[in-house]
């Protein structure tokens, strides 16, 4: 973000490396020893479960622990990371990276409870009654859907499903939607849908597993798409074609009910709506045709419907779904509950997540004090 901001960079001499310096240091640090698990001043008896072991729930618990308390977190999944793991690919992140982090966190006496799901495995009330205090930080995971005919035909996938079947790939698993060719893209025509940094990780990624062809296809110009523009220079660099001001209207499939080509509408930016990006309009008789043997549908993600998936009825959502929390405090409207990361402000930024980790702390310290003075005078 700094790079992407800088005068230097934008006046063509080249920015400052700050990302290669920040890793530079960090990986010196790591190698010389300098970066030592936390060892707190004193032990607390107080525990916070944590759901989510992504960014904003790892950056939580390094801060609660810091100050002595007991912490266990929670995942649905089979690693640590969240999208740090599935989500971003292995050529933008190293996973080596999130592992030094986990076991650095697991010294410093931070438990985990992985391929537990709460809800179903475990209900919110259950962990409550295990901890003194409870953070969500489960991210976003969602994927916003797109309703065209022939939507149902086999080859059209979801973003996270493509990339945590790459990424799982990489880091060794055996996938079978791999192996089969399902989600290989090796020697195939690709289609990915969307404008954001999902979808330059989906273009990026299916260069990289040989694919024949790679589009990218988005309704809105280069300009307005909300994806970073050096993904973009990257991706345009590894020959993937962008597709500008185009929309998909109709899938069309082949006798066995496989995707086969993408039928898009080219695409008119009209007035600014109310968030101030030109609103597109479809340009009439202007279909036509792209060649595809998987589309990916990058469109975006939003939140889960949480009260019903954590079986928590007074956890109070809002319009856009993401928990409802006091933002000076991150406190939920369940006691001793309190939320952090993509799950409350929508997808966003991993330095947001971390950020909001850091604030949840905070606020879940402040409440856990008040309740010892509490008990004290009582």
């Amino acid at each position: 973000m700094c790079e992407g901001n800088c005068v230097i960079e934008q006046s063509g001499h080249g920015t400052v490396t700050i990302g290669a310096i920040e890793r530079h240091v960090t990986d010196t640090a790591f190698a010389k020893g300098w970066v030592q698990p936390v060892k707190p001043a004193r032990e607390l008896a107080q525990t916070v479960g944590i759901i989510g072991a992504g960014p904003a729930g790892l950056s939580a618990a390094e801060a609660l622990r810091r100050k002595g308390y007991q912490v266990t977190i929670y995942d649905r999944y089979d690693r640590v990371g969240g999208l740090l793991i599935y989500g971003i690919p292995n050529f933008k992140l190293d996973k080596q990276v999130v592992a030094r982090r986990e076991q650095l966190l697991r010294q410093s006496g931070i438990k985990f409870e992985l391929n537990v799901e709460i809800g179903r495995d475990i209900s919110l009330d259950d962990l409550r009654q295990r901890h003194d205090a409870v953070l969500i930080a489960t991210g976003v995971y969602k994927a916003r859907d797109l309703a065209a005919p022939g939507s149902g035909s086999t080859g059209i996938v979801p973003a996270l499903r493509y990339l945590t079947a790459a990424n799982r790939d990489g880091l060794g698993d055996k996938v079978i939607e791999i192996a089969n060719g399902e989600l290989n893209a090796k020697g195939k025509n690709i289609v990915v849908i969307g404008g954001g940094d999902t979808a330059m990780d989906c273009v990026r990624t299916a260069i990289r597993q040989g694919a024949k062809s790679v589009k990218c296809l988005y309704r809105r110009d280069r300009a307005n798409m909300p994806g970073s523009q050096r993904e973009v220079a990257n991706a345009e660099e590894e020959v993937v074609e962008f597709i500008w001001q185009s929309s998909p209207s109709a899938f069309l499939d082949d006798d066995n009910g496989h995707v086969r080509a993408v039928r898009a509408e080219r695409i008119h930016l009209g007035m600014v709506d109310a968030t101030g990006r030109q609103t597109p309009r479809i340009i009439e008789d202007s279909a036509f045709d792209l060649p595809a043997d998987i589309v990916i549908k990058a469109l975006g993600f939003e939140p889960e419907d949480l009260p019903q998936r954590l079986k928590a009825p007074a956890l109070s959502i809002t319009k856009a779904s993401t928990v409802r929390v006091n933002w000076r405090n991150l406190t939920t409207t369940i006691p001793g509950v309190f939320a952090a990361g993509d799950i409350v402000r929508g997808a966003s930024l991993v330095v947001w997540a971390i950020r909001d980790g850091r604030d949840a702390a905070a606020g879940i310290d402040v409440y856990l004090k008040e309740n010892t003075r509490k008990a004290a005078a009582e």
